[in-house]
């Protein structure tokens, strides 16, 4: 595999190399042994965010990256006139800190109380060079945000505003049986103002979006936090995808 110079500032595999967004692609939320774990725990240092805390801001130096431990992170670009765009939503274990040029490409925000372990650059850049196998899956423990960013690039495409929450549901369905979680019910962790920042919609739109899919018998609201696909073929085909079982989608996030 051919070496390119990536958004971290180092040398890796190449961006356009690594799987894009789709339900197998979860393998790369797993890349990481224990051995691994261990070896960047011993040049990092534990940082703690509250709720709303910003960890960083576009346009920053890109002095270190961070391995999400616990809680969620939301990675967001500002418009001209200082509007948000919520581009992801990083969970645990998760690793972020996209940069180019040595200036980070993102802000980020913790939308929950968060604790990370921060790595600085520098001391994992000199591992780095030592060891091309940690070096090739931090790349892509990193590029989680990327396809992300590609996922909601075509998510903000779609018309409709059912389509567009059902997708939604969808990338966090697929999230959650890459990290090996039950997928009978889908958590959602924030609000729906965040929900409508991410999809492009008003929170009124969110709101009839739900109903809409409750009333049609496609979900289940537990409460707002928690939602279950009770109708999958009629899912999958507001989603556009093929009919799958929860069994093959859990199967896919394995393979």
């Amino acid at each position: 595999m051919s070496k390119t110079p990536t958004p971290s500032g180092g040398f890796g595999p190449s961006i356009q190399a690594l799987d894009p967004w789709t339900p197998s692609a979860g393998r790369m939320r797993q890349l990481l042994t224990d051995d691994e774990r261990a070896r960047l725990a011993v040049m990092s240092t534990i940082v703690r965010f509250k709720k709303g805390e910003i960890i960083y801001q576009e346009g920053d130096r890109a002095d270190a990256v961070f391995n999400l431990n616990s809680g969620i992170v939301t990675t967001y670009s500002k418009a001209p006139r200082g509007r948000e765009h919520v581009v992801a939503f990083l969970l645990a274990d998760d690793l972020f800190g996209l940069s180019a040029e040595g200036l980070y490409t993102n802000s980020t925000r913790a939308l929950t109380a968060v604790t990370a372990y921060r790595l600085p650059v520098a001391a994992l850049r000199s591992r780095l060079t030592k060891d091309a196998e940690l070096e090739f899956h931090i790349m892509c423990k990193l590029c989680q945000e990327l396809r992300q960013a590609r996922h909601h690039a075509f998510l903000l495409s779609q018309r409709s505003a059912v389509t567009k929450l059902a997708m939604f549901l969808q990338l966090f369905e697929q999230l959650q049986i890459a990290k090996g979680e039950p997928a009978s019910e889908i958590h959602l962790p924030m609000d729906r103002s965040d929900i409508g920042e991410y999809t492009g919609i008003t929170l009124a739109a969110v709101s009839r979006g739900f109903r809409t899919l409750t009333i049609r018998g496609i979900i289940k609201v537990r409460d707002r936090h928690h939602v279950r696909i009770v109708d999958r073929s009629g899912f999958e085909k507001i989603t556009g995808d093929p009919p799958q079982s929860p069994t093959q989608l859990v199967e896919a996030g394995r393979n």
